[in-house]
């Protein structure tokens, strides 16, 4: 039987025809404006109920926002998929530029009917829930209801969402301009001279050849550098901005809101970083052991996604995509086939081609039930891991198409949780097929370098913010300051197991300048860590499983994730139990590979 070759470029034209030049897209975006109007004046004229009974009003307003939701959904994942996939693209820029505005325009909107919901009386509330089906969207309505208390008033909050436009969300687009004109000349495989992109250039620091990546992080560094003011001039206006919103909302604490998006208690994350941190000294063997392997006293920065095995082991994306597919199908159908979909319709744009940005992700669009997922794929079993990650995302998404369109918004930790587990099943199945020790070894410790990322980059980056906020409160940050901000917190996640550090690390993470989600780090980590309880339970119950998890996953934009773990795993994740053995889990894959590398 003939395999189907699967492209590597994504098809975008299914969505919106002519790439940014689309006509279709372009009345797309007229009927967004038309639409968050509509609901803007359906909002402004929306009394206030005084019974129970009254209810058709606001159901009326609650469906013209699920169509201005994912309308703007839909225009702001086909303008990420235009600018990732060329970063020259000018009339992307232009077109983020206007989504930009018409979300701002959607949240201002929002922000009265949220003002409107305080405004009704508790009885009448919870009347109002029990009727028109509005019971199944209750979390909800009723989380909106409670932040809206929490925040200023809606004249206010209008005001925000406009400063924002052309301040805080324009700082975070500035970063992605200066980004796309990063140019970092080097040596390719050949020896010839060639201008990388940054995405590109990411990708040596996973050679095996130690020379090529030294080199590499010397001119990574100088390239981040030389705009480094740039960058700590973006960093310092968005958190800026974001501090003094906080401030005149009267919170205190820069978590507040981070942990209010993931619905996740400060006792969940404080108890998840404690376990951690208990066992991180593990991982300095780890580190220390393949510092040996690699004929080095202690490891590098650059050295971390280095490959330990003699040669390097490349797959095609072909290859990749097969064994992505058989191994979803032993847990479960479902999974199995909406990949092999995504693959056949060309959901995914893998090429290793200059002008991409750096970087994966997967983006959801609601109006067409697709998704698109991006990265550049250059055959190391890391790209093959991030593969089967975004398709664990698209997946999340497909599990939930016949949620109520309201209960889909869910937050990171939850959606990294998906993206984890599809990845382990891959990493699990690809070390039980290697054909050799050297290859077992290989892949065991692709597995490890995932949780050091978790444990140590992620907590590094939690710890830089942490303190950068702080200071922040005190005054602009200089970049001398950011460095030493950065290597100060690699130093204490990494137990100060490392040689060399990234003090640019700051300016060349995107996740820093994500305006959408504050704090983009510690969600990763509870995802991973979550996963590795599901994971746990599928090895347990086989194929049959499938169903337990996309019912766990369908519940996951409408409750807390306390609630969420203790419906359907039964544990409490404000306590250490549970994060203690999800990372023991991953401690026996570090004891496996000390007794295998004790020669």
């Amino acid at each position: 039987m003939t395999v189907k070759q699967y492209k590597e470029t994504w098809d975008l034209d299914s969505i919106f025809p002519g790439g940014s030049e689309s006509p279709q897209f372009a009345a797309h975006l007229q009927e967004v404006d038309k639409v968050i109007t509509e609901l803007s004046e359906q909002i402004s004229s929306m009394k206030i109920p005084n019974d129970g009974s009254q209810s058709n009003e606001l159901v009326s307003v609650l469906s013209t926002f699920q169509t201005a939701a994912k309308k703007v959904r839909q225009a702001g994942a086909f303008v990420s998929c235009l600018e990732a996939q060329n970063t020259k693209d000018i009339k992307a820029k232009a077109h983020r530029s206007r989504v930009t505005a018409l979300s701002a325009s959607l949240q201002t909107a929002l922000s009265e009917l949220d003002e409107k919901l305080t405004q009704i009386n508790e009885t009448v509330w919870e009347n109002l829930l029990s009727a028109n089906g509005l019971s199944e969207i209750a979390y909800i309505l009723n989380e909106r209801r409670r932040r809206a208390t929490e925040k200023l008033s809606v004249k206010e909050e209008k005001l925000i969402n406009s400063l924002a436009i052309d301040g805080y969300h324009a700082w975070g687009n500035l970063y992605d301009t200066i980004v796309s004109s990063i140019r970092i000349s080097f040596e390719s495989d050949e020896g010839i001279s060639k201008e990388y992109s940054a995405g590109q250039a990411a990708n040596v620091f996973s050679s095996g050849n130690r020379n090529r990546r030294e080199k590499m992080f010397s001119k990574w560094q100088q390239a981040w550098d030389e705009k480094s003011e740039f960058f700590a001039t973006a960093l310092n206006h968005l958190a800026g901005f974001r501090l003094q919103v906080y401030k005149e909302r009267g919170w205190n604490s820069v978590l507040q809101e981070p942990l209010d998006i993931n619905r996740m208690s400060s006792q969940t994350l404080d108890a998840m970083w404690e376990a951690i941190t208990a066992h991180k000294a593990v991982f300095v063997k780890y580190l220390n052991r393949k510092a040996t392997l690699l004929g080095q006293d202690k490891l590098a920065w650059y050295d971390l996604g280095a490959p330990i095995a003699s040669a390097e082991s490349k797959v095609t994306y072909q290859e990749a995509a097969e064994f992505i597919i058989d191994q979803f199908a032993k847990f479960g159908p479902e999974m199995a086939s909406f990949s092999k979909k995504a693959f056949e319709e060309s959901w995914i744009e893998a090429e290793d081609r200059d002008g991409k940005r750096p970087g994966g992700f997967c983006t959801s669009f609601p109006e067409s039930e697709q998704s698109r997922i991006f990265m550049t794929f250059s055959g190391s079993a890391s790209n093959v891991s991030t593969l089967a990650h975004e398709l664990g995302h698209a997946f999340h998404g497909f599990a939930m198409r016949d949620v109520h369109p309201l209960n889909r918004n869910y937050a990171m930790n939850v959606a990294e949780t998906a993206s984890t587990f599809a990845e382990m099943i891959v990493a699990d199945a690809a070390v039980k097929h290697a054909t050799d020790e050297e290859e077992r070894l290989a892949l065991l410790e692709d597995k490890i370098q995932r949780s050091v990322a978790f444990y140590m980059n992620i907590h590094a980056r939690f710890l830089f913010e942490t303190r950068f906020y702080e200071e922040r409160k005190q005054g602009v940050v200089s970049t001398e300051r950011l460095n030493d901000l950065m290597v100060e917190a690699q130093k204490e996640a990494y137990v100060d197991a490392l040689s060399e550090y990234d003090p640019t690390f700051w300016s060349s993470k995107l996740h820093f300048y994500i305006t959408g989600v504050p704090f983009y780090n510690f969600p990763y980590t509870f995802g991973y860590l979550f996963s590795l309880g599901i994971y746990a339970r599928a090895l347990e119950s086989g194929a049959e499983f499938e169903d337990q998890y996309i019912a766990l996953l369908k519940d996951t934009a409408s409750m807390t994730v306390e609630d969420l773990a203790n419906k359907h795993l039964g544990v409490d994740l404000t306590q250490r139990e549970f994060w203690e053995s999800a990372v023991k889990v991953t401690v026996t894959d570090v004891e496996e590979f000390l007794k295998l590398t004790e020669k």
